[in-house]
């Protein structure tokens, strides 16, 4: 594993900062082009793929940060999983908002034949239900009382991210955007399955190696 390359303080503040700056530059443009009639004509639409594919991007981000860290030692990137995580929890609740409240009212009876009818529907209820646990439990509060399985928990979020590329591939036009998408989210998944077989070989060779000089008991 490269060592760790920790930038100054002031670097990594104004990387934060540019996280969160980015993070909410999408939702500044939407209200903006929402309040002076520049959306689509399709305004339902407009709003429903630019929320969906933000969240998406934002949550691919946050799972990159810790290939970051294995493959170039940027330890300090862990520190954006959280945000970008929220963040990308943040517009998929715009979604699902816009989904359910604005275009079809709120008609629970509607929404019920939806999900039973249209796969992406479905997949993308499924990745939210995935991803709500997490949100709920991305406080420090939450990751000392569930102890060890809060990390369990979290690897929902792999799951929930193959769901939502398939959300996007069922309902996008064209499957270019989409498989692109899911190229990066096999990338990001390849990265750590090799870190975890790696890991056993790594501890075997550790085992396997004889003890330092001078670590042997002398026996008299």
């Amino acid at each position: 594993m490269p060592a760790e390359r920790r930038p100054a303080p002031t670097i990594r503040r104004l990387v934060a900062l540019a996280v969160h700056l980015g993070s909410l530059l999408p939702l500044a443009l939407l209200l903006f082009a929402g309040a002076t009639g520049q959306l689509s004509v399709n305004p339902i639409q407009d709003l429903t793929l630019r929320t969906g594919k933000t969240a998406l991007v934002l949550l691919l981000l946050s799972l990159a940060c810790t290939p970051l860290n294995l493959l170039l030692g940027w330890k300090w990137a862990l520190g954006l999983r959280k945000p970008l995580g929220l963040y990308s929890f943040l517009y998929i609740c715009l979604h699902l908002l816009i989904f359910a409240g604005v275009d079809y009212g709120l008609d629970f009876g509607q929404i019920g034949q939806a999900i039973t009818e249209k796969r992406y529907v479905l997949a993308g209820l499924a990745s939210f239900l995935l991803l709500l646990p997490l949100a709920l439990t991305s406080t420090k509060g939450a990751m000392r009382r569930l102890g060890r399985w809060w990390r369990r928990l979290h690897w929902l979020v792999y799951p929930a991210a193959l769901l939502a590329v398939l959300h996007f591939l069922w309902l996008a036009k064209t499957a270019r955007e989409p498989l692109i998408f899911g190229a990066v989210l096999l990338a990001v998944l390849a990265v750590r399955a090799l870190r975890s077989l790696g890991a056993p070989a790594r501890i075997a060779n550790r085992s396997a190696q004889p003890p330092a000089q001078g670590s042997e008991k002398r026996h008299g």
